[in-house]
Parts: structure tokens; C-alpha cells; sequence
């Protein structure tokens, strides 16, 4: 054999390559099903994508049944004109006009109570007796002092009219004269002295019966017939309250001095209204009295008084209550519900509607009474929507009911 052959052997039938083995075999079965896997996981995948991609761009073409594709079921109010007060709220404090707390005196023995516990007593009426034996005496005797005294003094005066007839004939000195008519003057001041006590002594005597000081209503029993009592004790007897009429006591705040002192100064009649802890039931109406004359400089308010007829009997002493004052009245203007009134951060807004068609409008929202609101920006007869909100956007189509609508389905579901 040559060289040539040598570097250049022909592979015959006796030096093929040998055979792969079966776990070769299988080791490139695993291999090729590995591949198959991840390659349909990756279509999956793929086809995954391209099925929420399209499905967000359809989403996002297709019309929102809250827009103007969409129809919606709401309530409608119509804005009306007329007036609407302007209202300050606080809370009050009735308090009576007069308050007596009435004690002895004198010294003595209580001998009658005459009011009943939770009694009306008008002025004048007898609340309680003191035994006054010991100044009835006492009386007594200062007007047994008075008499003869007077009776002096009068015989001084007979006897100065006699020495100034004798002075007239020069019969007397004039020294005579001139001591009687100073003997007249001390028994002049005697007389005074004696009259300040039985004055006095009269005093003490009233003090023994004790009567109400004015109308009002009595409070429970404090004394029985029987209970010593003293001048200096400090006992109370009895407490008074007057309850018609009665004021009640609440503050306004600083920043609205400028809608109240104007109308006070004009002498204008505020009302205000007396309501329950709830605020919803309206118990009394009353008018402002006054205005106190000093801020609160830790609260930044002043205190004002309202004054009660309460011939009803409904406001009751240290009662809290609250209070509506009516500052002012605004007159033709434009009025809605105030919950047709709808907020975007610091903007206010409603929706007109309009051939069924809600249509955004900005507002300028100004006074609020009860469940009513003035507003500025849309006029008298407009409709506004009164419900759904959360369904409704500009444009969008809306079908008007005139039943109130359910709150699940205001909040909840959308309208066909």
C-alpha cells in the first residue's frame, strides 16, 4: 500500500461509526420533549398576552354604559327660587332670668312651710314662717317709746308757743326762749331715733314671714316646721327660678360679630330657635336679648343671650340645648336639594339634565338650611339629578324615575 493510501484510508463496510445505545436514545427522547414543552408553553403564553391585550384595547373602544353609551336610572329635583335664612348653630344653656336662694334673716323657730315641692308661686306668696313672738315684743316696745316721746315733744312745742307769747309781752328772757326752742329740736331727734326703731324692730317682724320674691317655680323642700334657723347660718330655705319667661346662653364666634352687631345695632329682632340634643325637633322660639361686651380670648367667641316666653313650660333651668340664630334672609334665590350637590376636591357641581342627557355644571354652593342649599351657576327650572351619582358622568343617557331609588341599587348595581 502506498503512502498516498495510508493518510487517506477508504472507510469500508468493516470501520462504520457504532451505533448509539438506547439510553442515547432515550436521553434525545427527554431532550426533544423538553423542547416540545417549552415551546407550547411559550405559545400559551404568547397567545395569553395577545388575548388581555385585545381584550383591553376592545375594553377600552367599546362605549361605558356610564357614559354616553350607557342609560341610567335616576331621580331628578328642579332648582326653585325663593328665600333661605342664614343660620348660626350652637349650643346652648338655658338659664332663668332670676334665681333666689333664700335664707333666714333672723333667728327663730320655723313654724309653717306653706309652698309645695315643685310649686308655681306668684309674687308676694308665703313660702315659710318664723316664730316672731320675741319681736313682736321687741315692736312692741320701741313703739311704747316712740308714743311717750312724741307726747314730749309735743308738750315742748305748747310750752315754746307759750314763751314766745311772753317774749312778745317781754315777760321772759330771751335766753328762756331760745333753750325751749333747742329743747324742741332734741325731742325733735328723739322722736326720729324711736321711729328708726320700730322701724327696725317692723323689719325684723316681716323677716319672720317669708314670701316669694317674685313668680316662679319652687324646688324641693330644704326645711320642716320645727328647724331652728339663724341669721348667720346660711341656710337656705328655699330656691326660686323664674321660668317665664327664660333666656338661654350660647356663643357665637368672633369671625361672625360682622353679621350679628350690625343687625343688633339696627335694632333688629333675630330669632332664635331652641332644638332638642338631636337637632331635629324644634322646641322654642325666642329672640337675641344682647350681646356680652368682652371676647373669650381662649375660645375666640362671645357669649349672647336669647330670651324665652316658654309659656309651655318645655325649656328647663342649666337645660342644654341647641340654638339656630337667623342672621339674615337671602330673598329670589336660586335653591336644590343639597344633596344633588356633588364635590371634586375643591369644586362643587351638579348635573342638569337635559333631554335625558346628564350634563356637568359647575356651582358656587352658598348658604345651606336643613336638606336645602342656594347655589350660583345654574337657574331657576333647571333639572338637576338627585341620585346615582356614582354611575353618572357628562353626556351620559339617563332614564328619569319618579320612584325614590333603592340604596343598592344607587350604590351597587348599574341601570340597564
Amino acid at each position: 500500500m502506498s503512502s498516498d493510501s495510508k493518510e487517506h484510508p477508504t472507510t469500508s463496510p468493516d470501520h462504520q461509526l457504532p451505533a448509539p445505545t438506547s439510553e442515547q436514545r432515550e436521553h434525545q427522547n427527554h431532550k426533544g420533549v423538553r423542547i416540545i414543552v417549552w415551546v407550547v408553553i411559550l405559545l400559551i403564553f404568547a397567545v395569553a398576552f395577545f388575548l388581555i391585550m385585545r381584550q383591553h384595547a376592545t375594553t377600552a373602544k367599546k362605549p361605558s354604559r356610564r357614559g354616553a353609551g350607557g342609560t341610567t336610572t335616576i331621580t331628578t329635583a328642579t332648582a326653585q327660587k325663593g328665600d333661605i335664612g342664614v343660620y348660626l348653630d350652637a349650643i346652648g344653656t338655658v338659664t332663668p332670668v332670676h334665681t333666689a336662694s333664700i335664707t333666714s334673716q333672723v333667728n327663730g323657730i320655723v313654724t309653717a312651710v306653706h309652698y309645695q315641692e315643685g310649686q308655681i308661686v306668684r309674687q308676694g306668696a308665703p313660702l315659710i314662717d318664723i316664730d316672731s313672738r320675741t319681736y313682736r315684743a321687741t315692736l312692741l316696745q320701741a313703739q311704747g317709746i316712740l308714743e311717750r316721746d312724741q307726747n314730749i315733744l309735743a308738750q315742748a312745742k305748747m310750752d315754746l308757743v307759750r314763751y314766745r307769747d311772753a317774749w312778745n309781752r317781754n315777760a321772759i328772757p330771751k335766753q328762756t326762749l331760745d333753750d325751749q326752742e333747742k329743747i324742741v329740736l332734741q325731742d325733735e331727734g328723739t322722736v326720729k331715733n324711736d321711729q328708726g326703731a320700730v322701724q327696725f324692730d317692723q323689719v325684723q317682724v316681716d323677716y319672720c314671714h317669708i314670701t316669694a320674691p317674685f313668680t316662679g317655680r319652687v324646688g324641693l323642700r330644704l326645711v320642716d316646721p320645727g328647724n331652728v334657723v339663724q341669721s348667720s347660718g346660711g341656710t337656705t330655705l328655699a330656691v326660686v327660678t323664674q321660668i317665664q319667661p327664660i333666656t338661654a346662653i350660647f356663643t357665637i364666634a368672633e369671625d361672625n360679630l360682622g353679621q350679628v352687631q350690625p343687625r343688633l345695632h339696627q335694632q333688629a329682632k333675630l330669632p332664635v330657635y331652641a332644638f332638642d340634643r338631636t337637632s331635629l325637633n324644634k322646641i322654642a322660639t325666642g329672640s337675641l336679648l344682647t350681646l356680652d361686651n368682652l371676647i373669650d380670648t381662649t375660645t375666640g367667641t362671645v357669649k349672647a343671650r336669647a330670651l324665652f316666653d316658654n309659656k309651655n313650660g318645655v325649656l328647663f333651668p342649666n337645660e342644654f340645648i341647641n340654638t339656630r340664630l337667623l342672621v339674615n334672609t337671602l330673598h329670589d334665590v336660586t335653591l336644590i336639594p343639597s344633596s344633588a350637590v356633588q364635590h371634586n376636591g375643591q369644586e362643587s357641581f351638579v348635573y342638569i339634565i337635559q333631554n335625558n342627557v346628564a350634563h356637568v355644571r359647575s356651582v358656587k354652593p352658598g348658604v345651606t338650611d336643613d336638606n336645602t342649599t342656594q347655589v350660583e351657576g345654574i337657574n331657576p327650572g333647571d333639572v338637576v339629578a338627585d341620585s346615582s351619582f356614582e354611575k353618572l358622568q357628562d353626556n351620559a343617557k339617563v332614564i328619569i324615575s319618579k320612584k325614590p331609588i333603592p340604596a343598592s341599587t344607587t350604590t351597587g348595581s348599574e341601570a340597564p
